[in-house]
């Protein structure tokens, strides 16, 4: 099992409120905020509980890791809950993310086709399997070239768990500051995570019109 950092969320903003109605909100979380609560009681607090203190009745779609800041949509009620949920398993949603990523990528665009299953030995991390792993497909494009790192655009088509961080490993480019999957300098280069959810586009659930949110990137 893998040692991890103690919990210590970020306090502010508490919230950080990108848009809201009847229907839905959507947050900018905090690098270092758990999306839902954890399994011990130190780890209740969240973007999820946070939000359901000042929305009462707002439910959890979709989860962003720990590490990662950035766009994500939480419902109002259950029958928003269920449209989006819908268009998130259907992929219905399009993502954007942003990352730095260690070293120079060799090609300006591409696509990781890789499939992904828990590695149980050492939990909470993911790792390529060709036997049991789910189907994983990321594309990239490289917005800007660093010294000794990348800066890319990720275009996730699936939504596994860790899949950029594992992709980008992949392809020997581990995103900076990554505490599971860098090492040596590609970790110590940055004081977080270098992934942002960037934007998400996706038909608003009452309306159904299409809507595009953003958060800026933070590094």
């Amino acid at each position: 099992m893998v040692l991890l950092r103690p919990y210590n969320p970020p306090l502010e903003p508490w919230l950080d409120i990108l848009f809201e109605d009847d229907d839905i909100l959507v947050l900018n979380k905090p690098a270092g905020l758990l999306s839902v609560p954890g399994r011990t009681e130190e780890k209740q607090d969240c973007l999820a509980t946070r939000a359901q203190a000042q929305f009462t009745g707002a439910r959890t779609v979709h989860r962003l890791d720990m590490e990662t800041s950035g766009v994500i949509i939480m419902a109002r009620h259950m029958d928003a809950l269920r449209n989006l949920g819908r268009q998130f398993e259907d992929r219905l949603t399009e993502k954007t993310y942003e990352a730095r990523v260690y070293g120079q990528m060799g090609a300006d665009e591409g696509e990781v086709n890789l499939p992904l299953v828990f590695d149980y030995p050492n939990r909470p991390k993911q790792k390529v399997c060709f036997e049991t792993g789910r189907k994983s497909l990321t594309r990239y494009k490289v917005i800007e070239r660093e010294e000794n790192a990348t800066r890319v655009a990720l275009y996730p088509v699936t939504g596994r768990s860790h899949q950029l961080r594992v992709h980008m490993l992949s392809l020997g480019h581990p995103i900076l500051g990554d505490n599971l999957y860098a090492e040596g300098e590609a970790l110590e280069a940055a004081p977080r995570l270098q992934l942002h959810a960037k934007t998400l586009t996706l038909r608003h659930p009452e309306t159904a019109e299409m809507l595009t949110f953003e958060a800026p990137v933070p590094f």
